[in-house]
């Protein structure tokens, strides 16, 4: 059998949050699945740092699993806190910027080259 999920623990209870750590002055992210249609990566980011503007073949869910962020969608910004999520639709600009240190789960999900939806 081969696995789609990776660096993670199977059947067992798990602290997202708890897997990725911070580091001072850094974005450490760790893949925990990716193939064609899917990418869901764990993602920590030190106070200040950023991802800078860019766009997705895909829609992208971000859940932030602990601190604090200022996302931006096109012309719109938002801050986001443990507990909330935020959708960055496929083909906007968006970037992300710690304004306080966070952890986030990103989910994303591509639309099919060979199909419309």
């Amino acid at each position: 059998m081969i696995n789609i999920m990776k660096n993670i623990e199977f059947s067992q209870v798990l602290n997202l949050k708890e897997l990725i750590s911070y580091k001072k002055g850094q974005v450490i992210s760790m893949t925990l699945a990716q193939i064609p249609a899917v990418n869901i990566t764990l993602f920590s980011l030190d106070e200040g740092e950023g991802i800078s503007t860019h766009t997705t073949s895909g829609d992208a869910m971000v859940q932030i699993l602990d601190g604090e962020a200022e996302i931006t969608i096109g012309d719109q910004t938002l801050t986001v806190k443990e507990g909330e999520t935020v959708i960055m639709p496929s083909d906007i600009p968006h970037g992300l910027e710690a304004r306080k240190s966070f952890k986030m789960l990103l989910t994303v999900i591509k639309k099919p080259k060979d199909k419309e939806l």
